[in-house]
C-alpha cells in the first residue's frame, strides 16, 4: 500500500478508543513529569488522540536520532521539539542546512492543514514564535559569524577537514604539539602555515628531534592542502573572535529557551566543513560545562543534522572521540539528536547511546534500500507492528517512536501522526532575517574580524624587521624553502625556541580551553 493510498483509508476515531494494543501503547506515554507531546497514535490505518505520545523533558540528555527518507518531514519534527523545549525553558541548538527553520522565530499561519492535522492528533495548536539567534559559518549568509581559532579547532577536526592520511595526520599533531607547548597561538590559517614551515627548517627540526621530525614533503603536502581549503573560501571560518558556545545557553527575559540558529544554506556545498565545526561547537560545550548529573530538564539540546557526512571517512580516533564525547557530554546536561536518513549512517557504538527514537518513513526501491530498511527494523525493540511495513507506508509527518521513559526503559514502539509546528513553517526572507542578526546581543561581539599578534607575527620579527616574503602568504609549491631563506627563523629560535611555553590543555577530542 503507497502512503497516498494509507491516507485515503484511514478513520479517525475521536474518541480515542483502539482497543488493548492502543491502550497499552498510550499507557506507556503516560508519565507523570513534564514531556514533550509529539502527536497521537496511528494503528490500521486509524489516529487515535486519545492515545498520545510523548518524551519526558528529563531524559532528552539521554540523546536521540531522528531518521527518515528526504521529505518525510524530519525538519517539521526538529522544529516541534525545539519549540517545546523553548518554552519549557531549555535552550536549543538547530543546523539549518537547508535554510527552512528560520521561522521558527515568527508565529505560523493557521490554515484548513494545519487545523486538520491539529484535530486529528487531538492538539490545541496556536500560532507562536519563539526566541532566536541567528548563526553563520565565518559570517558567510545570513547570521552572527561563528569563528574558531586553529588553535582551538585542533589536530583532530582539522586533519577530518583537509582529509590527510595517517602519516600526515600524525604530523599535523606535531606541529600543534609544537606550538601549544611553545606558546604560540594559531589563531588562523596563516599562523599555522608559518609554524609548519619553521619546523621543516634547520633551527626548526631541531626543535623537534627528540619527537620526530617533520619532513618537508609531508609538511609541503599539509601546506598545499591548506592552499586548497583557502581557495574554496574557507579562511573566513578560522579567527577572531571566536565564538563562545556558552552563548548557545541563554534563555531569554521571559524564560523561554533561546532557539540559535546555526544558518548553513551559503555552505551546504560544503558539507565536510559544517559537519566537523558542529563537532568543534559540541567539543568546546564538553570542553567547559561543569558535570550536573542528571537533573528535571537537559541545560541544552543540539541537533546534529545531516550526521552522515561526520561520520563518512572518519579515522578510527576521530569515531572514539565521538563516541566518548556523547557518551560523557550527557552528564554535562547536553543532550545530542542525530539527524540523518537511517540508523545505519549512525556508528553502532555510537547509535547505541541514542535512547529516543522519531524514525520517519523510509524507501524500498533498490536491494540496498530494502537492506537498509531491514537494519532499522531490527534496531527497534518488540512491538504489535509490522515495521517494514509502517516504516515503507507512513505519510509525511508521520514516524515510527520510541524513547526512554521516565524509568529509562524504552516506551512502546508507537506509529506516531505528529502535530504540526505552531512557528512559521518556512524561511523568513532575507530581510527580516538580517534584521534579526543587526538587533541580536551577540552581533556587537562577534560581527568585525579581529587578527591581532599570533604566530604569524612572532615569526615574521627579526632584528632588522623584514617583511615575511608575500610567498609565505599565498602558499606557493616552493613556499618551505622560501620562507625558509627569509630569515626569520634565527629571531624564531632565540626568541620562541627557547622559552618556557605553556602547554595547552586538550580534551579528548583534541580541542584546546579557550582563553576565559
Amino acid at each position: 500500500m503507497s502512503a497516498g493510498e494509507a491516507d485515503e483509508e484511514r478513520v479517525e476515531d475521536p474518541a480515542g478508543v483502539g482497543g488493548p494494543v492502543v491502550d497499552d501503547i498510550a499507557a506507556g506515554y503516560a508519565f507523570a513529569g513534564q514531556a514533550l507531546d509529539l502527536g497521537a497514535v496511528l494503528r490500521d490505518g486509524r489516529c487515535f488522540p486519545g492515545a498520545q505520545v510523548r518524551i519526558p523533558l528529563a531524559v532528552l540528555n539521554r540523546h536521540g536520532l531522528v531518521a527518515g527518507a528526504t521529505g518525510t518531514g524530519k525538519t517539521k519534527t526538529l522544529q516541534l521539539i525545539a519549540e517545546q523545549l523553548s518554552a519549557h525553558g531549555v535552550p536549543v541548538f538547530l543546523a539549518d542546512v537547508k535554510g527552512d527553520l528560520s521561522g521558527v522565530a515568527r508565529p505560523g499561519q493557521a490554515s484548513d492543514r494545519v487545523e486538520g492535522r491539529a484535530a486529528e492528533v487531538g492538539q490545541q495548536w496556536t500560532a507562536t514564535g519563539f526566541p532566536a539567534e541567528f548563526l553563520a559559518l565565518g559570517g558567510l549568509g545570513h547570521g552572527v559569524p561563528v569563528r574558531a581559532t586553529v588553535t582551538s579547532f585542533g589536530p583532530l577536526l582539522l586533519d577530518k577537514v583537509l582529509q590527510l592520511n595517517r602519516t600526515q595526520e600524525q604530523s599535523l599533531g606535531l606541529i600543534f604539539h609544537y606550538a601549544d607547548t611553545k606558546g604560540l597561538e594559531l589563531i588562523d590559517l596563516k599562523d599555522l602555515r608559518a609554524v609548519a614551515a619553521f619546523l621543516t627548517s634547520a633551527e626548526g627540526k631541531a626543535e623537534l628531534k627528540d619527537i620526530g621530525g617533520l619532513s618537508t614533503a609531508t609538511a609541503g603536502v599539509i601546506l598545499r592542502s591548506l592552499t586548497a581549503f583557502e581557495a574554496q573560501g574557507m579562511a573566513d571560518f578560522f579567527g577572531e573572535p571566536e565564538f563562545d558556545t556558552a552563548d548557545l545557553l541563554r534563555t531569554a527575559p521571559d524564560g523561554r529557551g533561546i532557539v540559535s540558529v546555526l544558518e548553513l544554506p551559503a555552505v551546504q556545498d560544503k558539507p565536510l566543513l559544517f559537519s566537523t565545526f558542529l563537532m568543534w561547537l559540541l567539543a568546546d560545550l564538553f570542553h567547559d560545562l561543569p558535570e550536573i548529573g542528571d537533573t528535571d530538564r537537559p541545560r541544552l539540546v543540539f541537533f546534529f543534522d545531516e550526521a552522515h557526512l561526520l561520520f563518512d571517512g572518519a579515522s578510527k580516533a576521530f569515531l572514539e572521540s565521538i563516541t566518548q564525547t556523547v557518551r560523557l557530554i550527557r552528564s554535562k546536561g547536553v543532550g545530542v539528536f542525530f539527524v540523518t536518513q537511517t540508523p545505519k549512517d549512525v556508528p553502532s557504538d555510537v547509535l547505541g547511546q541514542l535512547g529516543n527514537r522519531v524514525q520517519h518513513a523510509l524507501r524500498a526501491f533498490t536491494p540496498e534500500d530494502q537492506k537498509a530498511l531491514r537494519a532499522t527494523v531490527q534496531t527497534f525493540p518488540k512491538s504489535p507492528y509490522d515495521l517494514e511495513e509502517v516504516l515503507t507506508g507512513l505519510g509525511t509527518g508521520e514516524a515510527v517512536v520510541t524513547v526512554l521513559g521516565e524509568t529509562g526503559a524504552p516506551t512502546p514502539v508507537a506509529a506516531t501522526r505528529l502535530r504540526a509546528p505552531e512557528s512559521l513553517m518556512g524561511p523568513l526572507d532575507a530581510a527580516e532575517l538580517d534584521a534579526a542578526v543587526r538587533g541580536s546581543a551577540l552581533h556587537g561581539r562577534y560581527a568585525q574580524a579581529v587578527d591581532r599578534e599570533s604566530a604569524y607575527e612572532k615569526l615574521q620579527r627579526t632584528p632588522a624587521g623584514p617583511e615575511v616574503p608575500e610567498a609565505a602568504r599565498r602558499e606557493e609549491p616552493s613556499l618551505v624553502e622560501q620562507v625558509v631563506g627569509s630569515g626569520m627563523f634565527r629571531s624564531l629560535a632565540r626568541s620562541v625556541g627557547t622559552q618556557l611555553g605553556r602547554e595547552i590543555t586538550r580534551s579528548l577530542f583534541g580541542t584546546a580551553r579557550r582563553r576565559r
